[in-house]
């Protein structure tokens, strides 16, 4: 029978951590935890389901992935954020794996809460996630923030799993527009790093594409105004990331 690690990072998730440990028990056969530090009762928290806790300062949101990727004692791991658990159908279709695996990695849809509503059209769903998968054919990767799972060979082969990860995403306006402020600044600095640019076209139009694509081609407006609301904000994390870079660049120049 084929043995699986639960990797999580947090920091300061008291409020939503225990639902996500209690989806893992008896799913898999150790959960990792890599804290960034917390101050709130995170720790004593994740203490009570015996798991290993380690505490890291904060590396970065791929880097500290990887970092908790690597304290996996199991090659074969399940990925899971603090503000997301598993479904009960998708529990089953994990264990099943547990004695079939057999591709490189599994995707999972992720299920999104906002602000009262599970989100059903937008982007946002299917937000299909590759989180359960063979470390030794894959890590964390992308640019910071926007981490997701990459294999190391392009012909690794992935499945889709049947059951949600169910995501507590953000429970006010305010939290989000908190987040679009925080996620672009750290995007506008992972593209300046590479060198990328942000010229004015890019500032039109991959804002107003991100617009029309999460409201009208994602039947974002089937979701009311919560989903007028994320496709606002869809479009305007592309926009505060380019005139952000393009201010870095401005003053570097």
């Amino acid at each position: 029978m084929l043995k699986l690690s639960g990797v999580i990072i947090t920091y300061n998730e008291e409020d939503k951590i225990e639902t996500c440990l209690q989806s893992l028990v008896g799913i898999v056969d150790e959960i990792v935890v890599v804290d960034s530090l917390s101050t709130d009762r995170t720790k004593s928290i994740c203490q009570k389901y015996n798991v290993t806790f380690i505490e890291q300062a904060f590396l970065g949101y791929v880097e500290q992935k990887n970092f908790a990727l690597n304290k996996a004692t199991y090659n074969h791991v399940v990925c899971l954020d603090a503000d997301e658990y598993l479904s009960e159908p998708l529990k089953q279709s994990i264990l099943h794996l547990k004695s079939n695996w057999v591709h490189d990695g599994y995707i999972a849809k992720r299920f999104n809460y906002f602000c009262g509503q599970w989100i059903k059209h937008t982007t946002w769903y299917p937000d299909k996630k590759l989180r359960v998968f063979d470390k030794t054919k894959a890590q964390w990767g992308g640019l910071n923030p926007h981490d997701s799972v990459k294999f190391f060979n392009k012909d690794s082969k992935a499945d889709m799993l049947k059951g949600d990860i169910l995501h507590h995403t953000y429970q006010s306006y305010s939290e989000f527009n908190q987040r679009v402020e925080k996620f672009s600044s750290i995007s506008a600095e992972s593209n300046f790093k590479l060198g990328k640019k942000a010229p004015i076209y890019k500032i039109i139009l991959n804002p107003t594409w991100a617009f029309i694509q999460s409201y009208i081609v994602k039947l974002g407006f089937l979701d009311g105004l919560n989903g007028f609301i994320i496709s606002v904000q869809t479009a305007n994390i592309r926009f505060l990331k380019y005139i952000k870079l393009r201010e870095l660049i401005k003053k570097n120049s």
